[in-house]
């Protein structure tokens, strides 16, 4: 989301948002890490998987490659590699595709629901809707 300069402070960009996955990544030790970031993909992000064998073979490899990419950190991992985004369950695989959507058209993690009750409408994190 842009933020409103004032005279002192230049526009700033958020380019990096944070998420809770609905159930989690769990490494070899059986840690469960849910928190993470995700940071807006460029277009070297986008363009660059095209490349891999793995693609090549297969299309939908592509989000793996992606969002190994663009995710910053997840728990105490600071390595998020194909492995991990691999090893995620499907539930996790589809929230993060969703998150990816959200942040890169959007620029933003925020969306707009309404209570099934009563029809009023305002806006959640959608990065802490897993959680």
């Amino acid at each position: 989301m842009l933020a409103h300069p004032t005279e002192s402070q230049p526009m700033t960009l958020q380019t990096e948002f944070e998420f809770t996955l609905p159930r989690g990544f769990v490494d070899a030790e059986g840690n469960v890490h849910r928190q993470g970031a995700m940071r807006l993909a460029t277009a070297m992000d986008e363009i660059a998987p095209m490349r891999d064998a793995r693609v090549r073979n297969n299309q939908a490899y592509l989000v793996i490659i992606l969002l190994s990419r663009v995710i910053t950190n997840l728990g105490d991992l600071r390595d998020v590699n194909t492995g991990v985004i691999e090893n995620l369950f499907s539930a996790d695989l589809a929230f993060l595709q969703d998150f990816y959507r959200r942040i890169n058209e959007t620029g933003s993690s925020m969306a707009e629901v309404a209570c099934p009750n009563c029809g009023h409408q305002f806006e959640i994190d959608a990065g802490h809707m897993g959680g």
